[in-house]
């Protein structure tokens, strides 16, 4: 009896030197980008389109993944934002009621790169103790050597404005008659769908890179959701009259995004804002602090973190490589709400002479725990009372 042994005809290198080879899935390619690691045990195409991801080679820590296949609904934006994708287990089968596709298939239709079959747990313990690294991922039949080089040539994430990739191209609003933010729940066989509230308040956008769940959350707490690029000008803002601003998550340094520091500096001396990830981020630099690269990041949906002011710890998911100086936000006057309960870095602020305040996690969750979802209602509250004011 003949014995066929499957190829291992994937290599996933890093600028350390080190070579995985595994199995190719999705599409016939070689990529480069940061090496991270995710540890999240569901949601895999909410990660692989979420823009944060962009120029990232994600490994995935859950062993198996693709077993409910993929969707069009699921997708937090249009296609997937990752350089290439890597997991242990590549689920033979795909079953789930909604699925379209299978996650081999979806990568492939969308010309990313994937690799099964490799020690995942080895590839997340050398990113935790050197931190993220380099990598390239070939599914076109480069050698090591080759692997290694490109890695090793590629560029590093700090400086990259890549939020010019995956912002949009024009305003537009989000889900006028509010059909896609309608949210439902499972019921036995049935779906029930919950009624949406009028909307209350006008809400300008900015588009670092956002995840469709952050809009519809919005949608559901009673804005009306304009969207604008990242370069929108405070004029364009205006024009829209809005009674709120709100700064999206997205991906790359938020130290290269000057324009969008500049902006909304301008910004928050008229409008209550709240910022998510990359917008307390740039919140961040618009009001003199700084920010630094972390070792690894953080990426998953099981980030602990405490309010100082309530006592409360949340678990939350959290997808980024860069967080904000607790001292230079001080000395600037903010007031630090929250802290990761992992590391102590810092998790959300406030301004105490203004409406605004922003988290480094993500409160839509999408995947992930609902702890944090009454932000979205706090920040309803917060532009209700400015307006009072007024």
């Amino acid at each position: 009896m003949t014995i066929f042994k499957k190829e291992r005809n994937a290599v996933l290198a890093l600028e350390d030197g080190s070579v995985f080879r595994g199995f190719a899935f999705g599409a016939e390619c070689t990529v480069v980008g940061e090496g991270v690691f995710n540890t999240g045990m569901t949601g895999y195409q909410e990660t692989l389109t979420d823009p944060s991801y962009f120029g990232q080679i994600v490994t995935m820590t859950s062993p198996q993944i693709g077993n409910y296949g993929t969707n069009l609904d699921d997708e937090e934006s249009k296609g997937p934002k990752v350089a290439g994708f890597v997991v242990r287990d590549l689920s033979p089968v795909t079953s789930n009621w909604r699925s379209t596709d299978s996650l081999s298939d979806y990568l492939q239709k969308n010309g990313i790169p994937g690799i099964e079959g490799v020690d995942t747990r080895a590839i997340t313990k050398k990113l935790r103790t050197a931190g993220s690294l380099k990598a390239c991922l070939s599914t076109a039949g480069l050698s090591d050597e080759e692997a290694v080089k490109k890695a090793q040539k590629s560029e590093s994430i700090v400086g990259q404005d890549y939020v010019k990739e995956v912002t949009c191209s024009e305003s537009f609003v989000f889900d006028a008659d509010g059909e896609q933010s309608i949210p439902f729940t499972v019921t036995g066989t049935n779906l029930q769908q919950a009624s949406m509230p009028d909307e209350t308040h006008r809400l300008v956008a900015f588009d670092f890179g956002a995840k469709k769940a952050i809009y519809k959350n919005l949608r559901r707490h009673g804005f009306e959701v304009i969207v604008v690029p990242a370069t929108a000008s405070v004029e364009e803002v205006k024009s829209h009259s809005p009674d709120a601003i709100f700064l999206s998550n997205g991906p790359g340094d938020p130290a290269a995004l000057e324009y969008a520091h500049q902006t909304v500096r301008e910004l928050l001396e008229e409008y209550p804002i709240f910022g998510i990830c990359l917008g307390h981020q740039i919140l961040t630099h618009a009001i003199g602090a700084s920010t630094y690269k972390l070792k690894f990041g953080h990426r998953g949906a099981n980030q602990p973190v405490r309010n100082q002011e309530t006592e409360k710890v949340s678990i939350t998911s959290q997808n980024h490589g860069f967080a904000a100086e607790k001292e230079a936000l001080e000395a600037c006057g903010a007031i630090v709400t929250e802290y990761n309960l992992n590391d102590q870095t810092v998790s959300g602020m406030r301004l105490s002479d203004k409406p605004v305040f922003s988290v480094q996690y993500h409160p839509e969750a999408a995947p992930g725990p609902n702890d944090a979802q009454h932000l979205f209602q706090t920040f309803h509250q917060l532009v209700s009372e400015a307006k009072a004011v007024v």
